[in-house]
């Protein structure tokens, strides 16, 4: 059965390939507990070798793949399917990250499988342009992310923010935006989130913090304190 987007707000904890299985799934029970306490999706990605564990010992997360490929049953070597995802306890699927990028022709076959087996769709996009072709798509949330500011620290700018907010809704109200691009505090957590985001998240500012856990809980309390200003 497919999740049930709750709407605006959302936070995605992005480990990426930083950790290994036993710091990973330390992180995603701690950060369960932390997601029961809040009135919003939280969602985890992971490794595909880590997904099954993350999601035999959480309960509140959206466990989440950090890639798909477009591939039915059948031949695909090395190739990653939705049907697989879905056996092993994903709920959720990124797609087009500028780390595992998708042609458009993969991504709008991606899309279409992933909503087949009831995944929810999260699609990342550099520029506006993008942003506003890839909406035409109808995925679930649209990752809004120039690549020259992954893991720098440096957060997208208000005019970014703003555009490709109004452009990607104008397409379609349904979609969700996520704004994440150096996102390493929960001051950045908040800030972006005020700016009309309606979710958000990080890979570097939590795990490589001195408690990883502790600034998950940190930055979901930044969620809350935005929304509900």
């Amino acid at each position: 059965m497919k999740h049930t987007l709750r709407k605006r707000p959302f936070f995605m904890i992005n480990p990426k390939s930083y950790l290994d299985l036993q710091h990973i799934v330390d992180l995603a029970i701690e950060s369960d507990c932390y997601a029961k306490q809040v009135d919003f999706d939280v969602y985890f990605t992971a490794p595909f070798p880590y997904l099954k564990e993350i999601a035999e010992r959480t309960t509140h997360l959206i466990v989440t793949a950090q890639h798909m490929d477009s591939l039915d049953l059948g031949r695909g070597m090395g190739f990653v399917s939705a049907v697989s995802l879905k056996d092993v306890g994903a709920r959720a699927v990124m797609l087009n990250h500028a780390e595992h990028a998708l042609s458009l022709k993969d991504i709008v076959k991606s899309i279409e499988k992933a909503k087949e087996k009831g995944l929810t769709t999260i699609v990342c996009a550099d520029s506006v342009k993008e942003a506003k072709a890839l909406a035409i798509l109808s995925p679930d949330i649209i990752l809004c992310e120039p690549t020259e500011l992954i893991g720098t620290g440096k957060t997208s700018d208000s005019s970014y923010v703003e555009k490709t907010n109004s452009e990607v809704r104008a397409i379609s109200s349904d979609i969700l935006v996520m704004q994440a691009a150096g996102i390493t505090t929960p001051e950045d957590v908040y800030n972006i989130m005020s700016s009309g985001a309606d979710g958000t998240g990080c890979t570097s500012g939590i795990v490589l913090a001195d408690n990883p856990s502790v600034m998950v809980r940190n930055m979901l309390a930044a969620v809350t304190k935005a929304c509900h200003k």
